[in-house]
């Protein structure tokens, strides 16, 4: 049966018009809440869905949740960037995007609830909501929804993040490439995405046969911020014998390597022939006090792209098993990171004194 002929089909059994049914089955937003529910009843049933292009989004109207500082990009850039990829995936869809802050724990279910039951409200996207509460209140409402960057610890959502465990051992992997071994981590562990970045940090001394301590290779800072990473890497720097200088900092962002370097520089050391200096994100600063900045990239405009893409498949496929798509970080090599061999950890600086007992 050709595709007329099941939109006639469909037509007589919702006793609808063709135009109707043709305007639900293209995405068109013109339709009633009414209409599109039968119509979409009824193409599931024939398995028109099966056939049916993926470029098609079959809703108009999508409610985005995510913490407030999502919305400022001077407070999260990384996820004002998802939100702004997001409104970009959508543009060739007939789609109305809105948004509500929603805390990331401990999250106000009241409003999650009168927003969702909106009759407007088609489809949500949770963007970092790791409140299992509201996990088990989308799964009781029953609309479809994608989670960006978190998890459903109970595996009833479907999810797209990067990998960050991988990503972490990436980044790791490389700088013992190079020949580091002596290596300071400089993380901000304040959700259990860094933790798994960490992780994968750990994985690489693993594998190199090296033993991670904590108290030696790790430096654990309050924010993402260059200024207090500044203050604690230089604070850090103070009590350190240059004999025990690391040959490499593996920081966990790039403002973050922003504060590191800016420390390293005021302490008279040089990026990257005294000291290596790697990111973990290298989107926001390719380069940082004329140092271009190696990093592994987070994939972070691809997040919401391939969110919409899922819910594309879940719209058609409401059925299908429910997994999360792990995204690759992208090595990205510039200046930051020198080679060294082995028994050489780094040439002399210039500053007088600064080795001087």
């Amino acid at each position: 049966m050709d595709k007329r002929l099941k939109i006639a089909e469909i037509a007589a059994r919702t006793q609808l018009s063709i135009s109707t049914v043709s305007r639900v089955l293209a995405g068109k937003a013109n339709t009633s809440e009414k209409a599109r529910s039968k119509v979409l009843a009824c193409a599931r049933e024939l398995g028109v869905m099966d056939g049916m292009a993926a470029g098609r989004l079959l809703l108009n109207n999508l409610l985005v949740f995510a913490p407030q500082r999502a919305f400022d990009e001077r407070s999260d850039i990384f996820y004002y960037r998802v939100l702004q990829s997001l409104s970009k995936g959508l543009a060739s869809h007939e789609v109305r995007l809105r948004f509500c802050a929603l805390e990331e724990l401990d999250s106000d279910a009241q409003l999650f609830l009168t927003r969702i039951n909106e009759p407007e409200t088609q489809a949500v996207m949770l963007l970092g909501i790791d409140d299992p509460h509201i996990h088990d209140l989308v799964v009781d409402v029953g609309k479809p929804c994608m989670l960006i960057n978190c998890r459903d610890r109970k595996q009833r959502l479907p999810a797209v993040a990067p990998d960050h465990r991988a990503i972490g051992e990436l980044a790791a992997d490389y700088l013992f490439e190079m020949g580091h071994r002596e290596i300071m981590n400089v993380f901000c562990l304040r959700r259990y995405t860094m933790e798994l970045r960490l992780a994968g940090v750990r994985d690489a001394w693993q594998s190199h046969n090296l033993t991670f301590n904590d108290q030696r290779d790790l430096l654990v800072a309050p924010s993402f911020s260059a200024k207090e990473t500044e203050l604690q890497v230089s604070e850090w720097l103070k009590h350190t014998p240059a004999k025990a200088l690391p040959t490499a900092f593996l920081v966990g962002g790039d403002f973050m390597a922003a504060g590191t370097i800016s420390a390293l520089q005021k302490q008279g050391l040089r990026v990257p022939q005294d000291v290596s200096v790697m990111s973990i994100d290298g989107f926001n600063l390719a380069t940082i006090q004329d140092v271009l900045l190696t990093a592994v990239h987070v994939p972070r405009d691809a997040l919401a792209i391939e969110a919409v893409h899922m819910l594309q498949q879940r719209l058609m496929r409401p059925d299908a098993p429910v997994g999360t798509l792990l995204l690759n970080g992208s090595l990205a090599i510039r200046e930051s990171v020198r080679r060294i061999r082995q028994g050489k950890r780094r040439t002399a600086v210039e500053r007088e004194g600064l080795y001087d007992n």
